[in-house]
């Protein structure tokens, strides 16, 4: 029979790690959620040995959220280090919700176990994000059914790294501003003109009509109909949809 590499004394075992997170989750039964949960102390010592300090780890099957557990473990044991940052993915609603999102919560804010007892924050942060419909068909064409706010969403965190703030107001083609560059997305009939060769193509009465933003623009578009010298003064990157949409 195979014997481990590490004894149950360093890294733990399923039964440690079912306590655990009825311990942090307040159930009163882990098999019901979980049966052979992971020990955060087993992945702890993975992480140590397979990546370094600042490195994104990405673990495509969450389940209880043990692997970003460990991570922000790893992080408050030596904060002088750059953290490590993870992402999960769990495809199971309720389990991601429920459980990996609440698991990451509560040892990032610190909370009360099952004992009565308070456990102290291990500190750091998560953004929990759900899967929305695809943007794209088969074909690569953007889909009908897509909304300006979806696409403004997608254009924007692709362009600039960072997710739109979820309270931007989206009515109008300036999608927003990250780090000096204002965002633009000319789709959608976004100018109240649903033709197909108006309000998505940039033009000279389009451009004059936009909201200002003083510094470099990135206009996503049809097309456009200005010349070079004129998108260089207006400081005008063209990114033509759908061709030109990263996706991420």
């Amino acid at each position: 029979m195979p014997r481990p590499i590490w004894p149950h004394t360093q890294v733990g075992h399923t039964q440690e790690a079912k306590k655990e997170l009825v311990q942090i989750m307040d159930f009163a039964d882990s098999e019901s959620v979980f049966i052979t949960p992971k020990p955060t102390r087993l992945i702890e010592r993975i992480l140590q040995i397979a990546s370094n300090p600042g490195d994104l780890v990405l673990d495509s099957f969450a389940g209880s959220g043990t692997t970003g557990h460990a991570a922000l473990k790893l992080n408050h044991a030596a904060p002088e280090q750059d953290p490590r940052r993870f992402i999960l993915v769990e495809i199971e609603a309720t389990i991601s919700r429920d459980v990996t999102a609440k698991r990451v919560r509560r040892v990032v804010e610190g909370y009360t176990n099952a004992k009565g007892e308070l456990i102290a924050s291990l500190g750091g942060g998560f953004r929990y994000c759900t899967l929305g419909e695809p943007l794209f068909d088969a074909d690569g064409k953007i889909r009908e059914t897509v909304t300006f706010e979806e696409l403004a969403r997608h254009v924007y965190f692709t362009e600039t790294g960072e997710p739109l703030p979820s309270d931007a107001a989206l009515d109008t083609p300036f999608v927003g501003a990250c780090r000096g560059v204002g965002v633009y997305l000319l789709y959608n009939g976004i100018l109240g003109d649903r033709r197909e060769d108006g309000g998505n193509v940039l033009t000279r009465a389009v451009l004059a009509g936009l909201p200002a933003f003083d510094g470099q623009k990135v206009i996503y578009c049809a097309g456009h109909r200005l010349g070079r010298d004129r998108l260089q003064a207006e400081r005008i990157v063209i990114r033509q949809t759908p061709y030109e949409i990263k996706v991420a």
